[in-house]
C-alpha cells in the first residue's frame, strides 16, 4: 500500500485506467474462512444507503434485476435521507452486537476505518469467489483497509473542484480565473463580485463565494501541510498556524464582501445541491465534489477548475464517494457479496447508475460507464482526468476524525460571528481534533 500522501497519482488518463498501474495486490490478508453460497437456500438480505427518492427508485430497479437473476434471494431495503441517519443506526446496531444491522450498507468518511477496526465489517477476502477486488487501484481502497485487511469497495470516485459561474463573472466585469490561480486571486474576485450589488433576475443578491467549509477544508490542509490533514499513523498532519490560515482567508472574504452574512453561511452548511445559492445563480464561485456538476450546471455557464492554491500542491485527491460494506455478523456473507458485486460490476446495473455514485475505479466498470457519459457528467469525468495528473494520494481519515466537519463548521461560526480570531480558532481546532484522534 502507498505510504506517502505526496505521491502523485500517475495514471495518464482516467480512460486508460484499464491498462493502468496502481492495482491492488493482496491488501486483504485472507485471514478469514472462505464462504459459499447455496443456490437452493431461501435467503433474505437487508440493504441500506443514504440518498433521495430518485436514488431509492434507481436502486430498487437494480435490486429487482438482481432478484430476477437470483430467484432464491430477496432483498429488503431501508434507505435513509442523510449519511448520519444511517451512521446513527449502525452505531446502535453494532453496539448491540451487529445482529440487527443491515447485511449490506454504504459507508463514508472515517466509518470504514472505525467499523473495520472494531471487527464489525466482513473481511472481503473471505468472499473473493463472489466479489473480485483485485482490479481496484491501490489509492481507491486506502480508506477501507485496516491492518492490511480490506473491508469495503468504493462506489466510484469524486474530487473536490472549484465551480465558476462564467455568466456572473461577465455580469460583474471581472476576469474569469485561470489555471494556477491562488487564494489571493479568489479573495480579490469574490470580494469584487460580492460587493458589487449584483442581483439575479428574481432580485436575489449575488454573492462572490457560496461556501460550505466541509467541501474544501481537506483540500486546503493538503496544500499547506507536508502530509495532509492526517498522516499515515492516524494523527494530525496540520498545525494551528496552518489551520488559522484558512480562517484568515474566510475573514478576508467576510470583510471584503465576498461572503454573505455569517448567518447565511452557517444556514447553508447542510443545504442539498438543488437549494444551494450557487445552483440558483446567486454566487460566482463554489466548491464541491465533481459529481455535482450535473446539479450546478443549472446555474448557467459553469466551468470546473482545480481549486486555488498558494503553494505548489493542488491538494486535490480522487476520493471514493462512498463504500459498500458487509456486516460481519450477516448470516449470508456469500449472498451479500453477490449483491455488492451486482451493484459494482454488473453491466446492466452500471448502465443505470453511471456516475451518480462517482466515476468507477474498476476498469471493467469504467469501460461500461465512460462511453455513456455526456453533458455535465462528461465534464466531470474530464475533470477527474485532470486530478489524476495533478492530484495527491491522501491517507485515510482515522476513526477519531469523524468529528472534523462539525468542528470545522463550529470554528468557522466562531470566527465569522466575531467570537474567536482566526488564530484562536486554529488553536482550538487542532486541540479538539488532536484529542479526538487520541
Amino acid at each position: 500500500m502507498m505510504r506517502s500522501s505526496r505521491t502523485r497519482v500517475s495514471l495518464m488518463a482516467f480512460g486508460s485506467l484499464a491498462a493502468g498501474a496502481l492495482i491492488l495486490s493482496g491488501c486483504s490478508n485472507g485471514g478469514g474462512t472462505a464462504q459459499t453460497a447455496d443456490p437452493n437456500e431461501e435467503v433474505t438480505l437487508e440493504m441500506s444507503w443514504w440518498g433521495d427518492d430518485s436514488r431509492a427508485a434507481l436502486f430498487g430497479e437494480i435490486i429487482d434485476a438482481f432478484e430476477a437473476e437470483h430467484t432464491n434471494i430477496t432483498v429488503t431495503t431501508t434507505p435513509v435521507g442523510a449519511p448520519d441517519d444511517l451512521f446513527n443506526r449502525l452505531a446502535t446496531d453494532f453496539g448491540a452486537g451487529g445482529d440487527t444491522a443491515p447485511d449490506v450498507f454504504a459507508l463514508g468518511g472515517a466509518k470504514p476505518q472505525e467499523y473495520g477496526s472494531l471487527g464489525a465489517l466482513l473481511d472481503l477476502s473471505t468472499v473473493s469467489d463472489y466479489l473480485d477486488t483485485s482490479e481496484y487501484p491501490d489509492f481507491s481502497l486506502t480508506n477501507a483497509v485496516v491492518d492490511d485487511t480490506l473491508y469495503g469497495l468504493p462506489t466510484g470516485g469524486n474530487a473536490t473542484a472549484a465551480f465558476v459561474n462564467l455568466d456572473v463573472f461577465e455580469q460583474a466585469g471581472v476576469p474569469v480565473p485561470e489555471a494556477g490561480w491562488t487564494w489571493e486571486d479568489l479573495i480579490e474576485a469574490a470580494n469584487t463580485i460580492g460587493s458589487a450589488g449584483l442581483t439575479t433576475d428574481g432580485g436575489q443578491q449575488i454573492y462572490g463565494l457560496d461556501l460550505r467549509i466541509q467541501d474544501i477544508i481537506g483540500t486546503y490542509a493538503s496544500q499547506v501541510s507536508e502530509v495532509g490533514m492526517y498522516d499515515w499513523d492516524g494523527q494530525l498532519g496540520v498545525d494551528a498556524e496552518q489551520m488559522a490560515g484558512w480562517y484568515e482567508i474566510e475573514k478576508q472574504l467576510q470583510d471584503g464582501g465576498g461572503l454573505p452574512d455569517a448567518s447565511v453561511v452557517t444556514a447553508n452548511w447542510q443545504l442539498p445541491p438543488d437549494q444551494q445559492p450557487f445552483t440558483l445563480g446567486q454566487a460566482a464561485i463554489t466548491f464541491g465534489y465533481s459529481n455535482l456538476m450535473s446539479a450546478y450546471a443549472d446555474a448557467g455557464d459553469v466551468q470546473m477548475m482545480l481549486p486555488p492554491t498558494s503553494t505548489e500542491i493542488s491538494g486535490v485527491a480522487l476520493l471514493p464517494s462512498a463504500f459498500w460494506a458487509i456486516n460481519a455478523a450477516t448470516e449470508h456473507p456469500a449472498e451479500a457479496a453477490m449483491l455488492v458485486d451486482w451493484f459494482l460490476h454488473e453491466p446492466s446495473a452500471l448502465e443505470l447508475i453511471l456516475d451518480t455514485r462517482g466515476v468507477p475505479f474498476n476498469p471493467d466498470a469504467l469501460a461500461v460507464v465512460e462511453p455513456a457519459l455526456d453533458g455535465p457528467s462528461k465534464t466531470a469525468a474530464e475533470y477527474v482526468d485532470v486530478v489524476l495528473e495533478e492530484g495527491v494520494v491522501a491517507p485515510p481519515q482515522p476513526a477519531g476524525g469523524a468529528s472534523m466537519n462539525e468542528l470545522s463548521q463550529r470554528m468557522e461560526s466562531e470566527v465569522l460571528f466575531g467570537r474567536l480570531t482566526p488564530e484562536q480558532a486554529g488553536e482550538q481546532w487542532v486541540s479538539e481534533l488532536g484529542a479526538a484522534l487520541q
